[in-house]
């Protein structure tokens, strides 16, 4: 895989654990409105996104007929002035949860990740192959996994914003 991209994996995930590990139950789990989510629950989400994003992969992977198509723009994800409602099968939990459950949520689907593709011989196939993603439409894999970081990082922001209001 690109060096780029998985440096970009690496970093963002290593901001997005050090920005939570130190947070009490309390903090994790403080909503500040019924229409928000918690850290907690902004972690639950990226656990989900992102072994969803897995399965659309290594579905794609799988495909024969896998139409080639050309980089889309991704500016929107980076926005954070512009509300994305998350589709059903990312919604967290309202369950509470502890610091360690989360830890091992985000290392259980990043090591999903991981797996699928330290699989792939040759990267150019992530140029090659497209899958339809829910919110961006045809994308090459490349993005695709491009939108796993730049993803955790708009919810960093997001959580920082949540951090800044509940202490």
């Amino acid at each position: 895989m690109n060096q780029i991209i998985h440096g970009n994996l690496v970093e963002t995930r290593k901001q997005l654990v050090n920005e939570i590990t130190s947070l009490s139950f309390e903090e994790l789990n403080t909503a500040l409105g019924s229409d928000t989510w918690s850290v907690a629950q902004v972690c639950h989400h990226l656990y989900l996104a992102e072994k969803s994003f897995v399965h659309g992969i290594n579905y794609a992977l799988k495909q024969k007929d896998n139409p080639k198509v050309g980089r889309q723009p991704l500016d929107r994800i980076s926005d954070r002035s512009q509300k994305i409602d998350a589709p059903p099968f990312v919604i967290p939990s309202e369950e509470p949860f502890e610091i360690h459950h989360i830890h091992n949520m985000l290392k259980e689907s990043r090591t999903m990740l991981l797996n699928v593709l330290n699989k792939i011989e040759d990267d150019s196939i992530l140029r090659e192959k497209s899958a339809k993603h829910p919110l961006f439409g045809v994308l090459p894999l490349i993005q695709w996994i491009e939108l796993i970081y730049l993803h955790e990082q708009r919810h960093i922001e997001q959580i920082n914003e949540i951090k800044s209001q509940i202490s």
